[in-house]
């Protein structure tokens, strides 16, 4: 998506990282999760449900009354396609991941969001 990459280019969003909040330690920093050959250190997916919706709880444009783990961003929040594209830059940066354009212009909701992320095989 060519507005994504012009936004990236100009836009950098304040997250405030959540990385810490209930997780396993992981000596190594998670550096070399991405070698490990079982899915025990797998994120549990209540997990992802919490730190994404402490992510979108966090944008400056939501009311986090409203925030639930079906919210829709557009429907249910108001917000634009520039509010979408920032609060997936905040998600790829809580789960220190990057979430190819093709994918990030499908996450439109925290349902999509959870789904994801907790999908995603490098999601730390």
């Amino acid at each position: 998506m060519a507005l994504r990459s012009a936004i990236l280019r100009h836009v950098r969003v304040p997250v405030q990282s959540l990385s810490l909040i209930g997780r396993k330690s992981q000596p190594w920093g998670g550096f070399l999760r991405f070698m490990s050959s079982h899915g025990d250190d797998h994120l549990d997916k209540e997990e992802v449900m919490e730190r994404v919706l402490s992510v979108i709880k966090c944008f400056p444009k939501v009311d986090p009354s409203k925030i639930t783990p079906d919210v829709h961003f557009q429907k249910d929040l108001g917000l634009d396609s520039l509010d979408n594209v920032e609060i997936v830059m905040a998600l790829e940066e809580e789960f220190k991941l990057e979430i190819p354009d093709k994918e990030a212009d499908k996450i439109d909701s925290s349902k999509l969001a959870i789904e994801y992320i907790y999908n995603h095989p490098m999601a730390s």
